[in-house]
This record gives C-alpha cells, structure tokens and sequence, in this order.
C-alpha cells in the first residue's frame, strides 16, 4: 500500500504540536488525577488528545481516532482509517518531573497499522516509519542490533497497573531475564522502549496488559528497523492482544523461551 504523504506530514505536524504542549506542562503545577490506584492522567494528557481530535477531525472527517483518554473512539465503525494515539507515553514520569516520556500515534488501515511517529520532546528526537519504506530518527534510517546472545543483551520491560494484584507473575519473568541478559531496564514509556529497539539502544522488549495505543506506532518502527514483533507466546503480534515481545531478530526465540520457562516454573 501507498501511503497519501499527508498521512506522515500530519502525524509529525500533530507530534510536534504534542511536543510543544508537553513542555508547557511539564515541570510545573499543572492538574493530576487518578484514574486508577496508581494510574494518572494529566492535565497535558488531556490537551494533547483534545487538540489531535480536533486536528485529525478537521483534516480528515471521515477518519476515526482511538485515544488513552478517550478509547470509546469517536469514528463510524465502517471507518477504514483509524488513527491511535498516546497523547503522553510515560505520564508518571511527566508526573514526577522526569523526563522519559512521549507522544506516540500511529495510523491503522483496513485493521493494519501502516504509519508510525513517536516524538520525544526533551531530547528532541522524532522517529517515524512507514511500512514497507523503513523507520528513521529525526530523518536518518535506524537499524536494530546484531546481537544474538542472550548474555549480551541489554532488554526492557515494563509493569502493567495491575502489578499490584498480579506481582508474582510479573516479577517472576522479570527475574528470569536477569539470570539470563546482561541487563534490564524499566523506563516506564513503553513507546520510547519500543524506539529504543528499533534504534539500537536496547535489544529486545517485552511487555504484558499493555494497551494498542503504547505499543502501536513502536512496534511498526521496530519492524521497519529490521525487528521481530509478536505475542509473548510467539504468535503473530496484534496491537489489541494486550501483549508484545519484541527484538532485534536474532534473540526474539530466547527471549521467547525465558518468557515461556519463567510461567512454566513460577
């Protein structure tokens, strides 16, 4: 599928737009509520979607858009374009004042995610892919490692709302994978850890009760770098499975297997 140019032009030109809000926002004493027991939504969070709503509505009419802050959805169900956003992947930390955090949005045609753009504001880094056209950071291609050693490779993870009522089958994976990679992290955007891949910096990812608009656009721009991404049981990935594991290629079946091993014996 060809894309219409305007389809990328607008998702930077609102990413962008999201950026600026951002850092109105950020650090200072703007409104926090709770949308759950550690689930926050700021006040940035709802001026982002509300100001993407009302871009893609004048855009594109006939266009649906399925957000964080709205997942009803405001689209005709026979809509063949749906455009998912995060308007702020990583809302604890923007809440706590630092500075991992994005906006992520990504399009979706026919029920296939075609177009990605993630925008990280602080460190003004924009990541984009289209499918089949490569993924690119601020312009130039991104590629993911070579790494195939599991010893050597630098993985995240992140922890759904619910680890509070669930903690053991979250941490038992999460310790698995420190007896078997060089490292672990958790940064709390799961699109940013998604870019991250696909940029090199990590080399495999895993997340589980993660919702299609952290994971949309990121998992796009990890297989436009040359990525792998599928369910956490290998299955073909879907953006509302509600789980992802991701990597560079080369490590994604042990990375499959530690995540098999680990709820096997936990």
């Amino acid at each position: 599928m060809t894309l219409d140019p305007v389809f990328l032009s607008t998702a930077i030109e609102a990413a962008l737009a999201a950026g600026r809000i951002h850092k109105r926002y950020f650090r200072q004493d703007a409104a926090i509520q709770k949308k759950g027991r550690i689930d926050l939504v700021t006040a940035a969070d709802l001026a982002v979607e509300r100001m993407f709503r009302e871009l893609i509505s004048a855009r594109f009419p006939t266009h649906g858009v399925l957000g964080e802050e709205d997942a009803t959805g405001t689209q005709p169900r026979e809509s063949r374009f749906r455009w998912i956003i995060d308007p702020v992947d990583g809302t604890t930390n923007f809440a706590h004042g630092l500075a991992l955090f994005c906006v992520s949005i990504a399009l979706e045609v026919d029920g296939q995610i075609v177009l990605g753009v993630v925008y990280d504001p602080i460190a003004d880094e924009l990541f984009t892919a289209e499918r089949g056209t490569g993924a690119r950071l601020n312009g130039a291609p991104i590629r993911v490692t070579p790494c195939a050693i599991m010893e050597d490779a630098l993985l995240c993870t992140g922890f759904p709302y619910s680890i509070r009522e669930e903690r053991r089958r979250q941490v038992d994976v999460f310790a698995a994978f420190l007896g078997e990679a060089q490292a672990v992290r958790r940064l709390g955007s799961a699109a940013l850890d998604l870019c991250y891949v696909a940029s090199g910096r990590f080399d495999g990812f895993w997340e589980e009760r993660i919702h299609p608009w952290d994971i949309a656009a990121g998992a796009l721009i990890i297989e436009e770098a040359g990525g792998t991404v599928s369910g956490m049981a290998g299955e073909p990935f879907d953006a509302f499975s509600g789980h992802i594991a991701a990597s560079n290629g080369p490590l994604h079946n042990p990375i499959l297997a530690v995540i098999q091993g680990a709820r096997r014996n936990g």
